[in-house]
């Protein structure tokens, strides 16, 4: 038996059925629940299992906890048993970070040994100190001779031609726009590679009608072409 459409109720047939969010639609039942455009399975979002698009996806917030007396009871009793419990961890490793070496005679004869070493040692270095040591050798060094690199023009400077400012500025202008006009309301972001992305207030031009949700037009601002929801726009 065929399941019926979660939006109107109707009989969903296999050839227009959607299957999503645990749902099913039919495809032109598929859309925001906000602004009624016909969404896909790649631009949907979402939410509680209902679909929106992306301008009017629902914005989730954080909520703030109260300080209520139950509350400060339960911080200040958790404050206490993290004290405890410390107190307890000290007591146990105390005593536990430190091994204590037993004086014996023969830790006794190495002390004794190292110092004798350390002693001479201070001796040496003293006599070379007062007799001046040995000076290092002197290498005379060889002055760098610096050469200036001979003058030479940049390749840049050679066979260049000047192009007049208004002869690149009339290449460089587009072609003037035949059609519609209309100018979006909602910031929207391409889903398919044969769709486009535009801002609020930008201007769409060229704009022709593909059917009752989708329109076909170039954005003025970044001169790009493609399909766009007809709901984002408005006529100029």
């Amino acid at each position: 038996m065929n399941p019926l459409c979660s939006r109107c109720n109707r009989v969903v047939y296999p050839t227009e059925k959607v299957n999503c969010l645990d749902k099913y639609w039919h495809k032109g039942c598929f859309s925001c629940e906000v602004c009624k455009m016909t969404l896909n399975m790649k631009n949907y979002k979402g939410f509680e299992k209902r679909p929106y698009c992306n301008a009017h996806y629902p914005k989730t917030s954080f909520t703030s906890v109260a300080d209520t007396p139950e509350n400060l009871r339960l911080k200040q009793q958790s404050k206490m048993q993290s004290q405890v419990l410390y107190k307890e961890e000290f007591e146990k490793s105390k005593g536990k970070g430190f091994s204590v070496v037993a004086d014996t005679p023969e830790m006794q004869r190495i002390k004794k040994t190292q110092d004798q070493i350390s002693n001479i040692k201070y001796h040496e270095e003293f006599e070379r100190s007062r007799m001046g040591g040995e000076a290092p050798p002197h290498h005379p060094q060889t002055p760098q001779q610096h050469t200036t690199p001979a003058y030479q023009p940049p390749a840049a400077s050679q066979n260049y031609h000047y192009e007049p400012e208004h002869v690149r500025q009339a290449a460089a202008a587009p072609p003037p726009s035949s059609g519609k006009r209309y100018r979006a309301v909602y910031d929207y972001t391409a889903a398919d590679e044969d769709e486009v992305s535009f801002l609020d207030g930008d201007v769409i031009m060229d704009v022709q009608q593909i059917d009752e949700g989708w329109m076909y037009g170039r954005v003025e601002r970044t001169g790009q072409q493609g399909m766009l929801p007809a709901n984002y726009v408005e006529a100029i």
